[in-house]
Order: C-alpha cells, then sequence, then structure tokens
C-alpha cells in the first residue's frame, strides 16, 4: 500500500480592492458613532470596499495573478481549483470556472466552488488535503474570496465597520517544502444558520422590492434583502465552540498549548479575539491580529493574516501555528501548520 502523500501550504499571496472606507468616512455618515468608537469596538481603522463593477471572480484572478508572479508558479502544473466563496458572480456557472478560464489553467484542471464563510479556509485546506492525499491531484489553487460589501445595507453601520473585501491565494502541494498540514478538526450546527443570513435571492425567498427596515438586537436596521446579522449570539456561539475547537485539534495533533508558537484565528473583530484569547489563555505575544487596514474579509482573513505573519518575521522555519476559522452556519474549523 502506498503511502498518503503529505500536503503542504508553499505560497500565500492576497489582493485587496483600491476603494477605501475609513472610520472618518463611517463617522460622515453616522455621527453617533466616533472615530474612537469604531476602532475600540472592532479594532478596524479602514476596509476595503469593491467597486460597483467588481465581482468576487476579479478580486480572486488578482490575488491569483499576484501569487504566480510572486512565487514564479507555472498556471498549466496547477492541477485543481478551489474557489471558497458566498458571493459569487452567478447563480451559474460555477465561478471557479470563470476564474479558471482566465487564468488560462489547463482544461485537465478541476475548478469547483465551496459556499463556506468565516470557517471556509480551513475547508479549502481539508478538501485539497483530501485530493493530494487520494493522488487525484498533486497541487491544488485555493482561493477565497468575497465581496461582502455588496450584501450590506448601506444604513447598516455595525457591519458595515466589520465588513471589509478581498481575496487570497493560497497554493497547497505534495511536496517536502512548506507547511505541512496536520490533522484537522471540524464541525457544524445548523441552528445557528438564521442568526447570520441574508434570507432572500435565493430558491426559498427570492428578492422582492421591499425596503422596508426593520431594526436588529444591537438597534441597526437591516431589511431581508441584506446581510443579517444576530451579534449576541454569534459572539456567544464562538465563545462555546472556539475554546472546545482549539481543544480538540490540540488533542487530536497530540499537542498541549505551550507547543504552539503561533495563534491565528479568524479575524472576527477585535472585541471577540480579545476575550477569546483571554478565555483560553493564549499569551498575547503568541496571538496574530491583523485586520486593522482591511476589516473582517470573511474566508480570507486567516491566509491574510498568515502572509503577514511570515513578513513580520512571526513564522519561521520550525514553528507551529494553530489556525481556527468560525462563523456562518454555524460552522467551524481548526488545524496545526507546522513550518
Amino acid at each position: 500500500m502506498s503511502s498518503i502523500s503529505p500536503a503542504r501550504i508553499s505560497a500565500i499571496s492576497y489582493y485587496l480592492p483600491s476603494t477605501e472606507l475609513t472610520n472618518e468616512q463611517l463617522n460622515e455618515l453616522f455621527p453617533e458613532w466616533s472615530v474612537d468608537k469604531i476602532m475600540n469596538k472592532v479594532g478596524i481603522t479602514s476596509r476595503r470596499v469593491a467597486a460597483q463593477h467588481e465581482c468576487t471572480s476579479d478580486l480572486a484572478v488578482q490575488a491569483a495573478k499576484k501569487l504566480i508572479e510572486e512565487y514564479q508558479l507555472k498556471t498549466e502544473a496547477i492541477e485543481f481549483l478551489i474557489l471558497c466563496t458566498q458571493t459569487p458572480d452567478y447563480f451559474l456557472p460555477t465561478t471557479a470556472c470563470l476564474i479558471h478560464e482566465r487564468l488560462g489553467l489547463l482544461q485537465s484542471a478541476g475548478a469547483i466552488d465551496i459556499n463556506q464563510g468565516c470557517s471556509g479556509f480551513i475547508y479549502g485546506l481539508s478538501l485539497a488535503k483530501g485530493l493530494i492525499a487520494s493522488g487525484e491531484a498533486s497541487n491544488v489553487l485555493l482561493i477565497t474570496a468575497e465581496t461582502y460589501s455588496k450584501l450590506l445595507h448601506p444604513e447598516d453601520k455595525g457591519n458595515r465597520s466589520i465588513f471589509g473585501d478581498g481575496a487570497a491565494a493560497i497554493y497547497i502541494h505534495g511536496e517536502q517544502q512548506g507547511g505541512y498540514i496536520e490533522k484537522i478538526v471540524l464541525g457544524t450546527n445548523g441552528t445557528g444558520a438564521p442568526n447570520l443570513i441574508v434570507k432572500n435571492g435565493a430558491m426559498r425567498s427570492q428578492k422582492t422590492g421591499d425596503k422596508t427596515l426593520h431594526t436588529n438586537e444591537e438597534g441597526n436596521p437591516y431589511n431581508d434583502n441584506y446581510l443579517y446579522m444576530n451579534g449576541a449570539e454569534i459572539f456567544n456561539f464562538t465563545l462555546e465552540s472556539v475554546p472546545l475547537l482549539v481543544n480538540k485539534v490540540l488533542e487530536k495533533n497530540k499537542l498541549t498549548l505551550e507547543e504552539i508558537d503561533l495563534f491565528v484565528f479568524h479575524q472576527a473583530n477585535k472585541f471577540m479575539l480579545d476575550y477569546l484569547r483571554k478565555k483560553i489563555k493564549i499569551p498575547t505575544e503568541r496571538f496574530f491580529v491583523y485586520m486593522a487596514h482591511c476589516g473582517n474579509t470573511v474566508s480570507s482573513t486567516i491566509p491574510i493574516a498568515l502572509k503577514n505573519a511570515f513578513i513580520e518575521g512571526k513564522i519561521k522555519p520550525g514553528s507551529r501555528v494553530l489556525i481556527a476559522g468560525f462563523g456562518v452556519g454555524y460552522s467551524w474549523g481548526g488545524t496545526v501548520l507546522q513550518f
């Protein structure tokens, strides 16, 4: 019996759209929210927003082209493309197929979309690892890309202060260099689906012309044609699920908290991350946060943070990095990367 091929991350790049939405601009739109209040609450000074003509495939292609150029990859060598997004260009065709064509990948390369949010990077790694382990592909281009700004009501100051648009491209292969993807933990609890949802727009509840605004639990206006988030319930879910997730990842990989050199969680918001770090008892110097200038980019937050952790020298050869994603669905996932 042949041994299972390892799966490793050897390259990460990302792309952010050029348009910025700063706290000063939000303060002009919503005078009751000061610049300092926004920063203290979410830990974000500015976020990037896709232009009206920019869609998920546009951001994804830019991220992939940066990856290919930065690491001198050959497009003809890429064997599989996975796109993680909740904001596809169309219901159909698959946005991954559009990206496949624009990148000039070989017709023998597979291409699929996965509809997954803040845990999507981990789910993508799991699928890529499975393809490589099974021998179906020797390498995978995983792209995470979102244009959540297009789902936000203009008057929803809460969500507009949190979410930013962006894309990340990650090259995963079975060769002997890069960050080895250790055992993965995944989880789902569909009872939380109504707490983070765009209710209208698909087949069960199609988009309407109703412009009536309702008020959510935080006092922010919303409409069922746009994103609704029950912040309190999401917070409760996170505090219950993430510490358990971290423990399961450590247990499955036979590691202790002290043996992890760096923790990189989904960059939800500053308040939530601070609370989680303290609850799990992670030292500040081993907990990496990178969101101040890009916001919560949903499935792209972890790879964007990983890239900047490399740039800042936080990840070095020999480093063990625990990554954890959690959110919409509810869904969660985590693993350890061994560099």
